[in-house]
């Protein structure tokens, strides 16, 4: 009987914790990634929008724990060129083999692998990145507001770990290395 009872409890348990875990996905039309890169040597540079193609936090014991977000590299826009020629001619570029590749690579995707929070809204984000088929890890500051159900953070990657690269080694050298975004993710 004790050994019936103590199973049945078990068996409550891990059902609890299976339920305890939620999937919440992302309001795609409302999130937002803004990509900055800049020049080496001298102010300016470019920068756009890139947007998900879908998304999705895990939620469990009321926190975030994971969470999974593919990027549509087809979506990418530039916002600083006043000309439409200018913008296409750099937007074109930008899907290029030498930058992001995307007939090759259409998709990019973030997984979040581990989550320490510094207190109830903000958080250190470790993740996988994946670019035109490489992934490799980063990490990254990240601010909850779960009453606004958003997520925001700044951070920037080495674009050459992921082969990110320009064909010409002149002109590569004049645009950093580093790309920066600014991510707003709503559910």
């Amino acid at each position: 009987m004790k050994n019936m009872l103590l199973l049945i409890t078990v068996v409550l348990l891990l059902n609890t914790n299976c339920f305890s875990q939620e999937k919440m996905h992302i309001n795609v039309e409302k999130s937002t990634i803004k990509w900055i890169a800049n020049y080496t040597f001298y102010f300016g540079g470019h920068e756009g929008y890139i947007a998900f193609k879908e998304g999705y936090f895990i939620k469990k014991n009321n926190i975030i724990s994971g969470g999974e977000f593919i990027i549509d590299m087809h979506s990418i826009t530039n916002t600083d060129l006043k000309s439409k020629n200018d913008r296409e001619g750099l937007v074109s570029h930008l899907k290029d083999p030498d930058f992001f590749d995307v007939k090759k690579f259409p998709q990019s995707k973030i997984s979040i692998t581990k989550v320490e929070y510094s207190n109830e809204t903000n958080a250190t984000i470790y993740a996988n990145l994946t670019i035109k088929g490489i992934t490799k890890p980063i990490n990254f500051e990240a601010e909850f507001s779960f009453d606004k159900k958003e997520l925001k953070t700044r951070f920037k990657i080495d674009r050459t770990l992921w082969e990110v690269n320009y064909n010409n080694k002149l002109k590569d050298s004049a645009i950093s290395d580093a790309i920066g975004f600014e991510v707003s993710i709503k559910i």
